[in-house]
This record gives C-alpha cells, structure tokens and sequence, in this order.
C-alpha cells in the first residue's frame, strides 16, 4: 500500500525579512558621555554600532562643550548637546545635522526615535534654534544676499531663470525669447554662472541645478 501525501492547508510561510541594520557611529570626547551612550545603542534591535563614521547611516555626536571637536560630515547627524551658539549650529548644519537634541532631554528613547528619523531622512530642531536659525537666514537674505540680487542657492534670479528654462530644453535663441533678453546677454549669464561655480558646460550646471535642488 503506498503511503499518501500529507494534505497540503494551502497556505505558504513568507521568507522571513530582516530588516536592515542602522549604522551608528558616536562621538562624544567626554568618556562616560560615551561610555553611556554606546551602552544604550549596543544590543539594540536594529542598531548596529560601528567605529567608523565614514560607513554609518547616522552619526550621534555629544558633547558638553567645546562642540567643533565632535563635528564630522556625515550625510545625517544627531547632535547632543546644550547651550548650541548660533556659528555652532550653522557648522553642524554643514556638516549634516538633521536631529539637535537637547542634552538633558536625551532619554534613551528620544535618542532612539532620533536616530530612527534621520535614518529617513527626518530634521527637527527645538522650537529656540528654530526661530534664531530663520532669523538668521532673514538677516543674511535682507544685508548680503538681495542687496547683490542673490538667493540662498547663491545664483542671482536671472541665472535662475536661465537655468530653469535650460533644464526645458530650451536653446539660447529660446531662452532669449522666452526672458526678453538678446542671445548675448544670454550667453553671458551661462558664462558667468558657469566660471563662478566651477562647472563644465550646461548640463553640468543643469546637473549641479537639480542636485541642490534649485530646479
């Protein structure tokens, strides 16, 4: 008699997904600053700890002062810290600071969800730095910016324009019409913006438009 097959429930087992690790990487030049917080990041569901910064998904820097001597450039930073002066914030932000949290708020899981959301592409900055940090930016648009005829993507409106329109697929003759400018001034506006910002011809400054979001 031959044996018969186990009858099947019709229900197949999904392969279990792994979620991927986040690479986290600390600075903090007070030792139990650091100490602290590798303990709480170490053995965490979903963090991975890792030496160097250059391969981490997130770095979290701490520091109870001297804060220029945690920053490094890092495509997403956690700042830890109090007491963050106005030319402090405005290095952190160029070196990829999208989290600041406050040091005597960094409960265990605060830092968590802070790493959790610049992981995905999360920024937040207490409602203080907030305000002066776009106090700031009012400040450098109003003294230095429009006076200049310049915007924050430090090409005037008229490059501006070129470049949009550039992006269009509009030729020099187009791009003449559409501005109601003469092809000259055209062409000395792509070479002017060209020779300031280093870049090789118009799809490279199409390129560099789009990469830093300007178009």
């Amino acid at each position: 008699m031959s044996a018969q097959a186990a009858p099947t429930t019709g229900r197949t087992h999904a392969p279990e997904v792994r979620r991927a690790l986040i690479g986290v990487t600390v600075l903090a030049p007070d030792p139990l600053l650091r100490t602290g917080l590798l303990s709480e990041l170490r053995n965490r569901p979903g963090i991975e700890v890792l030496d160097d910064a250059g391969r981490a998904d997130v770095v979290v820097a701490a520091a109870r002062s001297g804060l220029r001597d945690v920053l490094t450039s890092s495509r997403r930073l956690v700042l830890i810290a109090d007491d963050v002066r106005q030319d402090d914030l405005w290095a952190a932000i160029e070196n990829g600071l999208t989290i600041l949290l406050p040091l005597a708020e960094a409960t265990p899981a605060r830092l968590l969800r802070a790493i959790s959301e610049a992981h995905r592409g999360h920024a937040r900055l207490p409602p203080a730095h907030l305000e002066r940090l776009l106090r700031s930016l009012s400040q450098l648009h109003k003294n230095v910016l429009a006076p200049r005829d310049l915007t924050l993507s430090g090409l005037t409106r008229r490059e501006t324009d070129v470049l949009r329109l550039l992006a269009d697929g509009l030729d020099t003759a187009e791009i003449a019409l559409m501005l109601a400018f003469s092809e000259r001034t055209v062409k000395n506006v792509l070479h002017s913006m060209l020779t300031r910002l280093g870049l090789r011809n118009r799809v490279h400054a199409v390129a560099h438009g789009i990469r830093n979001g300007i178009i």
